[in-house]
């Protein structure tokens, strides 16, 4: 089966499972997460957000797979074009699983994918052990700057597995005020597309969060986007980064700088 990414999140899968051969093509973004992908030569297209269909009909492929965030005139040009689309909405920790068990189906790889779930669920299991009987901060999540959204329930769930307690609803957008009356005890920004270039020093300035319990005790963090807004088994990085954020006692830091990165002093 040809199968066509849209989405970094269906690479990451089809990679862990072994099945990367069954791509005819995706986007730059894969193969930023997926750096193996990048021998292989594939087509690179544009992203559910901004595709068209006539870049992808060329491609012949047997099936298009896409995952949130996606933009609707864009998946609606795709149907409308006749190419098979499967679209890809998780909202939980067990809508991912169920999402790789997918993939895994579509690529012959089933029992690969049940290896892949149990190694996640094992991983949060064992952080949210350790964590279990540490003091539980409480934590604002920021998926965007502007406006101002909250985290997925996803990255709440994780939040919640390494000991922390979750400020706000999951996806919602908020405002600078409301943060700032939440006054929460950590703050980690891991903002869509951003990498690890979310400007933390710039966003205390701007929204005047100086005073907040957060900022005064330097626990102003930024996770890589791509370990927090991938819903992949890639998730198991920033579960990492949000446990060294919240008790850095605990847990040791990410091996690599950029996967958490701490806001300066002002």
């Amino acid at each position: 089966m040809r199968l066509l990414s849209l989405q970094p999140s269906i690479s990451v899968i089809l990679n862990r499972l072994d099945r990367v051969d069954y791509l005819c093509a995706c986007t730059k973004y894969c193969l930023e997460v997926v750096p193996a992908l990048a021998s292989r030569n594939l087509p690179v297209v544009h992203d559910s957000w901004s595709t068209k269909a006539e870049e992808l009909l060329p491609l012949r492929p047997d099936l298009v797979l896409t995952s949130v965030p996606y933009r609707q005139e864009s998946l609606t040009a795709i149907l409308q074009s006749g190419v098979p689309v499967l679209l890809l909405a998780p909202h939980s920790l067990a809508d991912i699983y169920n999402d790789i068990r997918l993939i895994g189906a579509l690529s012959n790889a089933s029992t690969q994918a049940e290896s892949v779930i149990a190694e996640m669920q094992s991983a949060i299991a064992s952080v949210r052990t350790r964590a279990a009987s540490l003091a539980r901060p409480r934590v604002y999540c920021e998926e965007w700057g502007k406006p101002l959204i909250h985290s997925q329930f996803w990255v709440r769930e994780l939040v919640e597995a390494a000991g922390g307690e979750f400020i706000g609803l999951p996806g919602a957008t908020t405002t600078p005020e409301v943060v700032a009356a939440a006054d929460p005890d950590v703050i980690l920004a891991a903002w869509c597309g951003a990498g690890s270039r979310v400007p933390l020093e710039r966003i205390v300035e701007q929204r005047h969060w100086h005073s907040l319990r957060a900022v005064r005790n330097r626990r102003v963090y930024c996770i890589r986007d791509e370990w927090l807004n991938t819903p992949a088994p890639t998730l198991l990085r920033g579960l990492h980064a949000i446990a060294a954020a919240l008790h850095p006692d605990a847990f040791d830091p990410p091996n690599s700088p950029d996967d958490l990165r701490r806001l300066n002093m002002l």
